[in-house]
């Protein structure tokens, strides 16, 4: 089955300029991320999310006030597509004490309670179970709420996947299961490690419904998410997305990417880059001019700059930071 497209006949100008402006500050602000990366400013992993933009701006789109996400490693466009701030991102990427985690979560992990961010997780996997329970939890409560549980293709062979799979049908779960499939588990493609070429219908065996998705085009992303959600939020469990997109970057900084050839990372770019085809979408339709959308990328390349400052600026956490958010107060 090919991936879902969708028609652009009904997006408003201001749409497209929220999504352009969304996904240009998670490549730039991931671009930037690099940099400090390479200059020893950011420490242990760090696993940039550059190509793969429209799928968390698609489906951001799609969620309303509320709505729960939980990820894996690959995070950072997840946490500022979600509202999350990009200088408190960046210090807590560099360690310092303004980040989100205090400076003690780093890259992988930070959270943000406010917005309904519960990680960035290391271990792979481990996240889905995770967002089964928060969308238990919603249906326990009866509120109306969603949680995107996303995971890549590589993840997607673990076996606790499949495992909450039959709790999450089961239990008739509010949860959409996203499958980030940027082609590559690390540096295994999807073609030598997985036994079906569509990894959504995995989920037939539980009654889960789901679809493929162009994932390199954010309204596409944006139809299906709303059909995801449109089917959790009415009581009839949970849903798959598949939404196939691709990284430019190395699974992670110290990743040569040698696995796969420099001209099918620039066939991609050249041919199916997600902001390309939104700017395309602005100048065609006279929306903007090459003026306008000049502007926009300084004002955003000024707000990660200012991450990067902040972050530099921000102290390191003090010593006794060590002792504190080790257990959880419980109410009586």
């Amino acid at each position: 089955m090919a991936a879902k497209k969708t028609s652009k006949a009904n997006v408003s100008k201001d749409d497209l300029l929220h999504y352009y402006r969304e996904m240009l500050l998670i490549r730039r602000f991931e671009e930037k991320a690099g940099q400090l990366y390479g200059m020893g400013l950011i420490g242990g992993f760090c696993h940039l999310y550059i190509g793969q933009e429209a799928v968390v701006v698609g489906l951001e789109a799609a969620a309303e006030e509320g709505d729960k996400r939980v990820t894996s490693y690959r995070d950072h466009g997840h946490m500022l597509a979600c509202g999350m701030e990009a200088n408190g991102v960046m210090a807590e990427l560099t360690g310092r004490s303004g980040g989100y985690s205090k400076g003690k979560g780093g890259s992988m992990h930070m959270f943000s309670k406010e917005k309904h961010f519960y990680g960035g997780h290391g271990i792979v996997g481990a996240q889905v179970p995770i967002g089964a329970g928060l969308a238990f939890a919603d249906k326990y409560l009866d509120n109306g709420r969603v949680t995107f549980a996303y995971f890549g293709d590589g993840a997607a062979n673990q076996g606790q996947v499949y495992e909450t799979f039959n709790m999450a049908a089961l239990w008739d779960l509010p949860v959409v299961f996203v499958i980030e499939n940027n082609q590559y588990a690390m540096g295994t493609s999807q073609q030598r490690s997985t036994s079906s070429a569509e990894i959504y219908e995995r989920g037939r065996a539980f009654g889960i419904p789901g679809e493929a998705v162009d994932g390199m085009d954010v309204l596409a992303v944006k139809a299906a998410g709303e059909t995801a959600v449109a089917h959790c939020r009415s009581g009839k469990g949970p849903y798959i997305l598949e939404i196939k997109t691709y990284r430019y970057r190395g699974h992670s900084m110290s990743d040569p990417a040698k696995y796969r050839t420099r001209e099918e990372v620039q066939k991609i770019r050249e041919e199916k880059d997600a902001i390309e085809h939104v700017r395309d979408l602005l100048l065609t339709g006279k929306h903007c001019s090459e003026e306008d959308l000049k502007a926009i990328d300084k004002d955003i390349k000024a707000v990660v700059n200012e991450s990067a400052e902040f972050a530099k600026q921000s102290p390191e956490p003090a010593l006794d930071e060590l002792w504190t958010d080790i257990y959880a107060q419980a109410e009586a």
